[in-house]
């Protein structure tokens, strides 16, 4: 498919937080290649903090994860023929037909071939098929600027607002911008992604010892207030807990200023990695040759990462759970995403500060 003028764009990513921050690489290309037009990004209601400071776009559209019908009918109404380009970064049925609504033109990810998915490459004028095993999802982004004949940017782009140092001011108890701190971030949305409290408590004191003060991020969740109230416990007494207190572009200025971040196979992470901040992710079920952090200076069309052993890219240093079963691609051991994942339970903190001295020495 050649490039062709667009004055509206529209592009489609309704997943969750980490996903549409890996849309930033995409979105990017086609700000620089169409530097004129609006570019405006539909993504689930709640998820679209993560953008919000990105200076690559005009407007966010949201809609719910299980609209209700009218929501749905009053987004279908706002997309019809508004556009003149629509990207989908998703192979699923709504979004593509999200593109097919909005634009004459429209190119997506689309599903391996099959009766069912046949529909989806006749109504675009473009695609790329979707490799969930062997390619990252950056990469399988970007390979629909590709598609459009548009030049790649493959950098994933932090949010930043004028007043993101402000508030860490005024939020934090100690001239930050001049003291040696780590992020930590404990808890991923899903417990099956959890590493463990002893493991958290065992790296925040490793950390105090070496003179870094200790901030921990987080959602502002019931759940999670509570869990890092608990993990606190164990934790030297000075560590600073800003979970529920900072927006996206905040904690990517935060993380630009650390000495070091460690956290889970969550958003955050991805943000780290994005930032340049030296970032020990802890790796379980999931398949980082698909969905690991994207290192800051990346640039290859190869993942960064193999599918199996700890291993460092860049400023990213993955540690993978052992078992002969990692990464199984599941949701826990017993299958349900509030289960635990036996990886990550026996992970040792050892393990951890090894890597993590890598980077402070």
């Amino acid at each position: 498919m050649m490039k062709f003028p667009a004055q509206k764009i529209l592009l489609i990513a309704t997943r969750q937080i980490g996903d549409v921050l890996l849309i930033t690489p995409l979105l990017r290309s086609l700000r620089r290649a169409y530097p004129d037009a609006q570019i405006d990004v539909l993504v689930f209601k709640g998820k679209e903090g993560i953008l919000k400071g990105n200076p690559d776009y005009q407007h966010l559209l949201t809609i719910a994860e299980r609209p209700h019908w009218r929501e749905h009918l009053a987004l279908l109404a706002r997309l019809f023929r508004r556009y003149d380009l629509a990207v989908s970064t998703l192979a699923g049925d709504r979004p593509v037909f999200y593109s097919w609504l909005a634009a004459p033109q429209r190119v997506s990810i689309v599903p391996p071939l099959d009766k069912k998915s046949a529909w989806k490459r006749w109504i675009l004028q473009g695609w790329t098929e979707l490799d969930d095993e062997n390619t990252h999802t950056v990469t399988q982004n970007l390979r629909l600027a590709d598609v459009l004949a548009i030049p790649r940017y493959s950098a994933v782009v932090a949010p930043s607002l004028p007043t993101d140092i402000a508030q860490l001011s005024t939020c934090l108890p100690f001239a930050w911008q001049k003291t040696p701190y780590a992020v930590l971030h404990l808890l991923p949305m899903w417990r099956y992604k959890r590493w463990t409290l002893a493991g958290w408590a065992n790296i925040a004191h490793y950390l105090h010892q070496r003179g870094l003060k200790i901030i921990l991020t987080g959602g502002g969740g019931e759940t999670e207030l509570k869990y890092l109230s608990e993990a606190m416990q164990k934790m030297p007494d000075s560590v600073v807990n800003l979970a529920g207190q900072l927006q996206f572009s905040e904690v990517a200025t935060l993380l630009n200023h650390a000495k070091i971040y460690i956290g889970p196979d969550t958003a955050v992470t991805h943000l780290a990695a994005a930032v340049g901040v030296p970032t020990v992710a802890l790796y379980g079920p999931t398949n980082p040759v698909k969905w690991s952090p994207y290192p800051s200076d990346y640039q290859a069309d190869s993942p960064p990462f193999l599918k199996q052993g700890s291993q460092r890219c860049g400023n990213v240093f993955l540690i993978q759970g052992a078992g002969d079963c990692v990464p199984c691609h599941q949701e826990g051991c017993d299958r349900h995403r509030d289960s635990d994942s036996r990886c990550l339970q026996t992970l040792e903190p050892a393990t951890v500060i090894q890597a993590i001295v890598t980077f402070l020495t």
